[in-house]
């Protein structure tokens, strides 16, 4: 069966078109920076590829696109769209509703619509990607992967919010957890490598960000919560805050509550802090002496650091971080920057082994180092295509 999968970001789209049950990867590819004045477009197969660099406005525009370089004359991988099976497609928020993967109908839309408030950087882009594979790829079941599956395992005293018990009870208020998917595939490929089960850390560092505690293979606590709008800091999302601020915008400052909405989730973060959202152009102005990039740089470390410190704690002991997605996976100065002053902890990075770039995963931490440092490049798309394919097939 060929599967196409759907990864909609708040800035980006990943896709692939995969044979499963074989694993076979037809073609895969990219479109980031969403939004800004050029994204980057890439297509690639075994044997070709296209890059270009393409103004792109909102996500329909870039999903016809990539449905444009699937059918491409010469260098296109399908004759017709009623090739493909299936199209998976990652939901970041799948509240109460959904804990397993789930064939799409229109009562899912309307609820992936509604929890559109939880989750506004992404949901609306996940609805555009699945209204648009209805209609290009109309033989095809239409399945969704939910990012809250993963972390259903969080125990009730890390999920409960100190709040009336009443919110959670009916109004379902409490520590979902978010790119689920990607810290699923990761912490395994970490037990398999490790070769046992492990207390680890999974550092999911991409346009948006998040950690997770996992424990014998199970998400016990998560950095993201109700919506993935709080915990570290990302490319326009401030991460922690107190709430105090919010009233203060509101009754002091003059903001609504939708403007203090927006500028938490579209302003803030590593945007507001330097008038750039995306990490390699924050590193490439720090590298000139930007200040306010060296000091962007240095609180986004110092929070996952506050992190990795509480989750030790909460796992009682550390076997392993690991870190992943775009910046995790690329960048060597976060990495250097999140394991300087961890030596209590066991964490020790080999510079030389950092430098290193690889698609396969790999250990960055010195020999002695108590505790392992992984990178693991994610795949999100696999993780996304063996659950669809097996709801199929079930």
């Amino acid at each position: 069966m060929k599967i196409l999968i759907i990864n909609s970001g708040s800035s980006s789209i990943k896709y692939q078109l995969m044979v499963m049950p074989t694993n076979e990867v037809i073609c895969s590819g990219m479109i980031d920076r969403i939004g800004l004045e050029t994204s980057n477009v890439t297509f690639k197969t075994s044997s070709d590829s296209i890059e270009e660099l393409l103004p792109i406005p909102n996500h329909k525009v870039g999903l016809q696109k990539v449905a444009d370089m699937l059918l491409h004359p010469e260098k296109g991988v399908i004759k017709s769209t009623s090739e493909i099976g299936a199209v998976g497609h990652r939901v970041v928020h799948g509240g109460s509703y959904f804990s397993d993967t789930t064939i799409i109908t229109e009562e899912v839309k309307e609820k992936i619509k509604e929890l559109s408030e939880l989750a506004p950087l992404h949901n609306p882009a996940h609805l555009v990607g699945i209204n648009v594979a209805e209609e290009i790829f109309s033989t095809a079941k239409q399945v969704a992967v939910f990012d809250t599956a993963f972390h259903q395992t969080i125990p009730v005293e890390a999920h409960k919010y100190a709040i009336p018990n009443y919110l959670l009870t009916e109004n379902k208020v409490r520590v979902y957890g978010f790119h689920g998917t990607s810290h699923k595939y990761v912490s395994e490929k970490a037990i398999e490598h490790l070769e046992k089960s492990t207390k680890i850390i999974t550092i999911h560092l991409g346009n948006g960000c998040s950690m997770t505690a996992i424990k014998d293979g199970k998400s016990i606590d998560h950095t993201m919560g109700f919506s993935p709008a709080n915990g570290l800091i990302m490319g326009t999302r401030a991460g922690d805050i107190d709430q105090s601020v919010i009233f203060y915008m509101v009754k002091n400052l003059g903001y609504s509550a939708d403007e203090v909405n927006s500028i938490l989730l579209k302003q803030s973060g590593m945007l507001g802090l330097t008038g750039y959202s995306d990490l390699r152009d924050i590193e490439s102005e720090a590298a000139k002496g930007n200040k306010e990039c060296e000091l962007a740089l240095l609180m986004n470390a110092y929070r996952i650091r506050k992190y990795i410190g509480s989750y030790t704690a909460a796992l009682n002991g550390l076997d392993a971080i690991i870190f992943t997605a775009g910046i995790g996976e690329n960048s060597s100065y976060m990495r250097k920057l999140v394991c300087t002053d961890l030596d209590y902890f066991g964490i020790e990075i080999d510079d030389e082994k950092n430098q290193i770039r690889s698609k396969e995963i790999r250990e960055i931490n010195k020999a002695n180092s108590k505790t392992k440092v992984l990178v693991i490049p994610t795949d999100e798309e696999y993780e996304i295509a063996n659950q669809v394919y097996q709801l199929l097939q079930n």
